[in-house]
């Protein structure tokens, strides 16, 4: 079986890293994240009362 040369190894791990950021890329973006109701996101300050 013969070896690979230590160019062809590089240019493989390149080619994947490519392959691997593209992916990621993708699946970053290709999903839509609706927006947070109003009323989740509040911060209740009553609850937030200290009484010492």
């Amino acid at each position: 079986m013969p070896q690979m040369s230590p160019l062809s190894w590089w240019m493989l791990f390149i080619y994947f890293l490519i392959l691997l950021l593209t992916f990621s890329v993708m699946n970053y973006y290709i999903f839509f994240y609706p927006p947070q109701k109003s009323e989740t996101s509040e911060i209740k300050i009553k609850s937030m009362n200290w009484k010492w």
